[in-house]
């Protein structure tokens, strides 16, 4: 590894509540909730009947008919996303040198909508089971192939250099980043477009977290549903967005004069190698993966000033984050800011990574802390600050972000207000 830095220098966000970096801001840190009654199908027969949905019209976000017609929902997001985070980031595509440019992408379900979709056409709606391929549509091979998306981003920005497909659940959109930062360091790249994207609410997918009851049975009072460390959280909101980040090599972003929202410092993961959804409440394996990217931060546990938690609202993973956020920084774990803004945009899977990542790095620059909404009993096993209902203006220097995906998946990375040296 050298000691290359790496820093962010254009958002572009989707996501409940906001399409475009400006509304999606402006919605978490008023404690705006978006969730609610699912719309985008019938869900009557399902125990979660609720979600938080982007209001997304893919004409208005600049999408031709013919990407309408080929591209599905989630890689409608990712590319809005990457034309956004472009454009923020004021890079002239035209003078990158494209095999110095590449793309790492994170999502859990890929291209699940258009999938579920095609299937019911080619099996009239699964009355049959010899299906006539004349009936589908030319881009079938492409839901079915996740890269797909990735590739989707990297046509759009003309990347020539490694495009990479990460698909590790709920941590997919933080371990592309990771994946991003270590290839501009060691050298590869210099500029990386990364990021996230999912599009799950479909049937098959609310049927999968309704086998396993994960999600919130609360329908009768969706906007209030998702309610992370509160005593009578029951599960989480399925959700879905994108956002997408370009990152670049420090001295190449000073070279062209760049806005820099902040600097990546360290990332880790690890794995609990335990249980497929069960999470040990003693947050070791977490706990491990902070203290590694702090180490790889060379940053010490008391200089974190805001932790930007997974806070799914299960009561299991709100147990176990605590615990490793108390074990992995101490007693300075009482004396900072945590809070989830899953609380407001549900829970989008590969891509909320990457959503609250973008949300860190803004955080930074505004030097704002988004607020828990929902958060109104306390658990009292749960007593860190989490920042309840209301934002809070505070002066941050450096922040750090969670994840925890199924599969025993737990990553940490660690961001800097630009001006270090």
């Amino acid at each position: 590894m050298t000691d290359r830095r790496v820093v962010i220098t254009g958002i572009g966000v989707v996501a409940p509540g906001g399409v475009g970096t400006k509304a999606f801001w402006e919605a978490i840190t008023s404690g705006r909730s978006a969730t609610r009654q699912i719309t985008a199908f019938d869900a009557t027969a399902f125990r979660s009947r609720i979600a938080a949905e982007v209001d997304f019209d893919p004409v208005q976000a600049g999408l031709s008919p013919r990407e309408i017609r080929r591209l599905d929902r989630a890689a409608q997001f990712a590319v809005v996303a990457t034309r956004e985070s472009m454009s923020d980031s004021r890079l002239e595509q035209g003078r990158l040198d494209p095999a110095r440019v590449g793309v790492s992408l994170g999502s859990a379900v890929g291209c699940t909508i258009s999938l579920e979709t095609e299937y019911l056409v080619l099996s009239d709606s699964g009355r049959e089971w010899e299906l006539d391929h004349a009936y589908t549509t030319p881009h079938l091979y492409d839901y079915y192939m996740p890269g797909s998306l990735a590739a989707e981003v990297a046509w759009e920005v003309n990347a020539q250099g490694p495009v990479t497909m990460v698909s590790a659940g709920c941590t997919s959109g933080l371990d592309s980043v990771g994946h991003a930062v270590d290839l501009i360091r060691e050298g590869i790249v210099d500029v990386m477009l990364a990021g996230g994207t999912d599009a799950p609410i479909s049937p098959i997918t609310v049927a999968c977290f309704d086998a396993i009851k994960a999600t919130s049975p609360r329908n009768d009072d969706a906007e209030h549903a998702l309610r992370p460390f509160d005593r009578t959280r029951n599960g989480f909101v399925l959700g879905e967005g994108a956002a997408m980040l370009v990152l670049e090599e420090l001295e190449y972003a000073r070279a062209r004069d760049a806005t820099i929202y902040a600097e990546v410092t360290g990332f880790a993961a690890r794995s609990n190698a335990y249980h497929m959804t069960g999470l040990r409440p003693d947050g070791l394996e977490l706990a491990a993966a902070v203290t590694a990217a702090l180490d790889e931060a060379r940053t010490p546990a008391d200089a974190i000033d805001y932790v930007n938690a997974h806070g799914t609202a299960t009561k299991q993973n709100d147990r176990h984050e605590t615990a490793a956020i108390k074990k992995a920084l101490g007693d300075h774990a009482y004396r900072i800011p945590v809070s989830s803004i899953k609380s407001m945009i549900g829970h989008s899977l590969g891509a909320v990574g990457s959503i609250e990542i973008a949300t860190c790095a803004l955080a930074l620059d505004q030097g704002v802390v988004p607020p828990t909404a929902n958060l109104n009993e306390p658990d009292p096993e749960l007593d860190l600050d989490y920042v309840p209902l209301t934002a809070r203006e505070q002066n941050l220097q450096t922040v750090l972000t969670v994840g925890s995906g199924f599969g025993g998946f737990q990553s940490a990375m660690v961001l800097t207000k630009p001006g270090g040296e």
